[in-house]
Parts: structure tokens; C-alpha cells; sequence
């Protein structure tokens, strides 16, 4: 009976001590966090951001209609997808009025020539008609002048009476006459200079006429061309929206009605992507980048940025910023244009892709992982009792003021520690102060690097999923 009573009392004595042991097990652990924890390494680094977009020729026109009015598409010469050489006829519109007008002012034109072409054969006759009478005078006046010799040399005879005043009077009759005739051949020379000069004026008006009518023509002829669709460069036809028979409405910007195909020049092909606000500003002109495209698996292609956009562009609504006519706080993105690196075979315009944008990289420098970092308010960083309340805003201030940093582990505590970054990776970011390679920092979970103090106690479980079945 004895025995019975001692073996129970020695069983009540380990309970209790057990109890104990317990108690100061759960007693020594009350504030202790599990964390998961990791080294500070050095490593290569590279800056990525990723946009996604479409795949684009880098130049395009959509060929359209100047015409005066809707036209109905009376031929098309090409189809979708055919190469095309600058300068061909791609397409026609009914044109009967514009080339009849042509036809027309190609009539008065030929009118004008033959205009042109009399009054210049005027103009030769009246030289030759001035030629011939200026002759004419020419040997009138030496006629005159032998006739004055003559007259002289018979008025000394008839006053030395060695001749009759019939023979006199005869010489003087003869004088008179040369005077008459080159006087009447120097009104013919006026005469033949006032037909020149007429003639001159015809064909100054003629050649007036012409140009007036080479004019026309060329008007005609450029609004008779305005009903033909012409390849304004090398490329290939991406988009035929309308067939033989359809009219087609000039004018409207952005209308399918007004739009007869799209020529695309496929030797420059280019990603274009839009690129988040928060991103844009580490994005420069010459950057690399790897761009995957959705219709192509399993291949990268290179290319590099050549354009930034300066306009944004509402990201809900696909519309510049700048044009939408209220204010909007929605998220914006910019264009960004990357050459690639691709056989003009393999794409089409339109396909989807994803462009990896490298905009900075850094060798063998310290990195953490990016979810090791946190933010603290210096206030919360002071351990022991608080301290007395701020008596002016510059002191609130510097107790507001957020600092970043990581929780390093030491004898057991989280410390934390600001540190200065550079660039982030896909899963790490650059470390330029604060830490050193090796130091063992807090990485995880989620949740205890948000609600870790300052010298708190950790337990470190780097088992996978511990921090996070310990929490």
C-alpha cells in the first residue's frame, strides 16, 4: 500500500516539474518571431523593364483619295501581301468628268501652239517684209542722190546756156520723181515695222494663251491623278479593306471608307511598346533589349530603342494625355519604339510581343533580395521606454522621416539597418551602403519583415515554408 502511494506522489512530481519546463520554455519564448534569413552576396545585376506592345514596320503610309468627291473604285492592280515598287499604279477611281476636263484642256492647249505657231510666221513675213522695203529705200536713196548730181550738173549748164530749159526742166522732173519714190518706200518700211510690231503682240498673247494653258492641263491633269492610287515608296500591301465597285469618301481621317490600302515599308521592323509611367524615365535612346513575340514560341529576338515618346497616353482609353478633355488621374504609359533584329519573312504587322527593356547593368556588386527591404519610421527604431513627445515640428518631423533598410541578425536580435540602393533586378536590388557581403539580413516572410521591431528576438527556420508555418 505504501508502495502504491509513493509511486503516485513521484508521478504528481514529474507532472508538476514537466508543467515547469514548460511554462519556462513558453515564458523565454514570449516575443520571439520566426524569419527566414539569407546572406548578403555580390552578383551581376541587371535593370529590366518590361513592356508589351505590337509589332509595326517602322514606316507606313494608308494610301487614300484626294478626289473632289465619293468615287467608286473601278480597278485595283495589287493584292494583300504583294511587294510593290514606289511609283505604281496601284489603284483607279471612275474619273469621267476630271478626264474630260483634261481632254478638253488638252484641245485648248493645242489651239493655243497653233495660235502661237501663225503668228510666228507672221512675225517672219513682217521681218522679211522690213528687209525688203528697207532695200528698197536703200536703193531709192541712191537713186535720189545720182538725181541730185544730175540736177546740179544741169542747172550749171542751163545757167552757163549750154542746154535747153527743156533739158533742164527734164533733170528736174526726174529728181522730184526719186524724191517721191523713196519717200513712198520709207512709208512702206513704217508700214511693214507696224505689221512686225502687231505681229509681235499676237504672239506674245499666244505664248500667254499657252501657258495659260499648260496650266490648266497641268491641273487638269493633277486632279485626274488624285483618282489614282500610286506607291508612294518600296514595301508591301498590309491592309486591302475594299474591292472593285466600293466608293470611297476622301476626307475622313481614320475611316475605313476613306482608307484604300496601306503600304508598309517591312526593311525596318519595330517593336512598339508601351512603357509604364513609374518606368519611362530610366529608359534611354540606344538601350538593348530582348523582345519575345507571342506568334513566334520559344525564340528572343534583339533589337534596341530608337524612339521615345513624349506624349502619354491614357493606358483605359488608348488616348493622348495631352487630348483628353478632362483631368484624369488613370494610369498612363508612353510609346517606346525598339528596332529588332527579325527576317521580314517571319512577321506580319500587328503580331503581340513583350519587349525586356536593359536600361542599366552593374558586375559583381552586393545584392539583397528585393523583399528583404523595408520601410521604418525613425520613431520606431527606438528601443526602452519612449521617449518625451516632440515639443517642435522640426523634431516631429525628423521622428516622422522613413528610412530604408533591412533587419540584420545578430545575437539572436533583428537590428535594423539603413542601407542605400541602385538598381533592381528581377528579384534583387543593388546595395550601395549599409551592408556587407556576408552579413545574414531578414528575408522573409512577407509578414514579419512588415511587423518586425527593432531588437526584436528572432528564431531563424530557413526550412522551406517555416517563418511562414511558425507565424
Amino acid at each position: 500500500m505504501k508502495r502504491k502511494w509513493k509511486i503516485a506522489i513521484l508521478l504528481v512530481l514529474l507532472v508538476v516539474a514537466a508543467g515547469a519546463v514548460l511554462a519556462s520554455i513558453k515564458i523565454s519564448q514570449r516575443g520571439l518571431v520566426t524569419v527566414e534569413t539569407g546572406k548578403v552576396t555580390r552578383m551581376d545585376l541587371a535593370s529590366i523593364v518590361t513592356a508589351s506592345g505590337e509589332v509595326k514596320p517602322r514606316n507606313y503610309i494608308n494610301i487614300g483619295t484626294n478626289a473632289q468627291g465619293p468615287a467608286p473604285i473601278t480597278a485595283i492592280y495589287v493584292k494583300e501581301g504583294e511587294h510593290v515598287r514606289k511609283g505604281q499604279l496601284l489603284a483607279k477611281l471612275k474619273a469621267i468628268q476630271p478626264s474630260a476636263d483634261l481632254t478638253a484642256q488638252k484641245a485648248a492647249l493645242n489651239s493655243a501652239l497653233a495660235n502661237s505657231a501663225a503668228s510666228e510666221a507672221s512675225l517672219k513675213a513682217a521681218d522679211d517684209s522690213i528687209a525688203v522695203a528697207q532695200a528698197t529705200v536703200d536703193h531709192d536713196r541712191a537713186d535720189l542722190e545720182q538725181k541730185k548730181v544730175d540736177l546740179k550738173r544741169a542747172q550749171d549748164l542751163y545757167n552757163a546756156k549750154l542746154i535747153s530749159s527743156q533739158d533742164y526742166e527734164a533733170k528736174k522732173a526726174a529728181h522730184d520723181l526719186a524724191q517721191a519714190v523713196l519717200q513712198s518706200s520709207a512709208s512702206k518700211v513704217s508700214q511693214a515695222r507696224a505689221q512686225r510690231a502687231q505681229a509681235a503682240a499676237q504672239l506674245n498673247a499666244s505664248q500667254i494663251g499657252i501657258a495659260q494653258s499648260r496650266a490648266m492641263v497641268a491641273r487638269s491633269s493633277d486632279i485626274l491623278n488624285e483618282y489614282e492610287a500610286i506607291a508612294p515608296l518600296d514595301g508591301v500591301v498590309t491592309n486591302l479593306p475594299v474591292r472593285v465597285g466600293e466608293t470611297v469618301v476622301p476626307g475622313i481621317q481614320n475611316s475605313a471608307s476613306s482608307t484604300i490600302m496601306t503600304i508598309a515599308d517591312m526593311s525596318i521592323i519595330t517593336a512598339e511598346v508601351n512603357v509604364d509611367e513609374t518606368d519611362i524615365v530610366s529608359v534611354k535612346v540606344g538601350e538593348p533589349a530582348d523582345v519575345t513575340i507571342d506568334a513566334i514560341p520559344n525564340r528572343t529576338f534583339k533589337g534596341h530603342v530608337i524612339e521615345i515618346g513624349d506624349t502619354a497616353i491614357i493606358r483605359s482609353s488608348g488616348v493622348a494625355a495631352s487630348q483628353s478633355q478632362t483631368s484624369s488621374q488613370e494610369a498612363k504609359d508612353f510609346k517606346v519604339t525598339i528596332a529588332l533584329e527579325i527576317p521580314e519573312s517571319l512577321v506580319r504587322p500587328g503580331l503581340s510581343c513583350t519587349a525586356k527593356i536593359t536600361t542599366a547593368t552593374r558586375q559583381n556588386v552586393l545584392a539583397i533580395p528585393i523583399q528583404a527591404l523595408t520601410m521604418r519610421q525613425r520613431k520606431q527604431l527606438q528601443t526602452g521606454k519612449p521617449g518625451a513627445q516632440a515639443q517642435n515640428e522640426a523634431a516631429q518631423k525628423a521622428a516622422n522621416e522613413e528610412l530604408q533598410g533591412v533587419f540584420l541578425v545578430r545575437g539572436g536580435k533583428a537590428v535594423f539597418q539603413k542601407v542605400d540602393t541602385g538598381i533592381t533586378g528581377a528579384t534583387n536590388i543593388e546595395i550601395l551602403h549599409g551592408l556587407q557581403a556576408g552579413d545574414q539580413i531578414v528575408t522573409g516572410n512577407y509578414q514579419a519583415i512588415r511587423t518586425l521591431r527593432n531588437e526584436a528576438k528572432v528564431k531563424v527556420n530557413n526550412n522551406p515554408g517555416g517563418a511562414q508555418r511558425a507565424a
